[in-house]
């Protein structure tokens, strides 16, 4: 898929030399075809970072997608640069009268706040009350997901015992369902948080279709309104380093901190982690970008999403 991006977006060349095919705006408009319009609001606190995993994650169909980042007004970012962000980031109220195909909703490191207390809590459920009205489908990650699990059904989080950090091993269920069309029966996929949505309490919610759990993870998948709310309560979006780094970073800090789960080969920090996710993770993404962006979506973006032919 070609990624349309800001042709001096700094990932752009790490994306080229990984034979990702990136097209800046000069080529993009020279196509007879209108792309799809991907909104990216990252909440976490290294943006580059997280730009580099998610554009990784949209590049593996033949779609064109136009992607845009958004961050939030009321957080002042301080592991990201001012004019970085001045330069390749909007504001909802700069993009809050377009229109979208889809949208994805990132983690923050926030979770072990009550959601009411985090400083931009606010302006967060104005952008996904504005997601009803203005994006066709949107993805939910991890602390998102927990937020808009809270936000619109009223699902409380809880405080795990200890960090649920490494690789888990899922189990796929309403295989029917497009998003988890072509996953294997059991699947890994990478977890990094302190909290919960207790899986029975996500069972008993009507409007909530679970499509993968883990017994020891609890959610990783599920989805509402046909598609148009997908919450993904894990990272299947981290890099193979991701999460050694995190391991790295908090032992340098003589914070309390496990072993990654599954993770390292003879779970021995000092070799290189295992990579066992990524084709899965590939595989949600072109799933949702096909069956729930693509197919779905008004030509003008200015319809009434269509998911009946999924």
């Amino acid at each position: 898929m070609p990624i349309k991006i800001q042709s001096d977006l700094p990932v752009k060349e790490i994306l080229e030399k990984e034979n990702i095919f990136v097209m800046d705006e000069g080529r993009a408009i020279h196509q007879d075809i209108r792309p799809i319009q991907i909104l990216i609001l990252n909440l976490m606190p290294l943006k580059e970072e997280t730009e580099l995993q998610l554009l990784r994650s949209l590049s593996n169909t033949p779609l064109q997608v136009d992607v845009t980042f958004m961050a939030v007004e009321s957080h002042v970012a301080k592991n990201t640069s001012k004019s970085h962000l001045n330069k390749f980031y909007q504001t909802f109220s700069e993009l809050k009268h377009m229109r979208f195909d889809g949208m994805i909703i990132t983690g923050a490191p926030v979770e072990q706040m009550d959601f009411e207390k985090v400083d931009y809590w606010k302006e967060l459920t104005d952008i996904m009350d504005w997601t009803e009205t203005h994006v066709t489908s949107t993805i939910f990650l991890c602390w998102a997901a927990q937020a808009g699990l809270y936000h619109f059904y009223g699902l409380k989080k809880r405080m795990l015992d200890k960090k649920m950090f490494g690789l888990f091993w899922h189990k796929v269920l309403n295989r029917k369902v497009p998003l988890v069309r072509g996953f294997d029966d059991m699947f890994l996929a990478p977890h990094s948080r302190h909290t919960e949505i207790p899986i029975d309490d996500i069972h008993a919610c009507k409007e909530l279709t679970v499509l993968a759990e883990s017994k020891e993870a609890g959610l990783f998948l599920a989805m509402a309104e046909d598609g148009r709310r997908i919450f993904v309560m894990g990272h299947p979006e981290y890099d193979r380093i991701t999460l050694d780094g995190e391991y790295k970073r908090d032992s340098d800090k003589g914070l309390p901190i496990d072993l990654p789960e599954n993770y390292y080969q003879d779970n021995d920090p000092q070799n290189k982690p295992l990579l066992l996710w990524r084709a899965h993770a590939n595989n949600l993404y072109t799933n949702w970008l096909n069956y729930y962006v693509y197919q779905s979506t008004p030509y003008d973006l200015m319809g009434t999403p269509d998911f009946s032919c999924i």
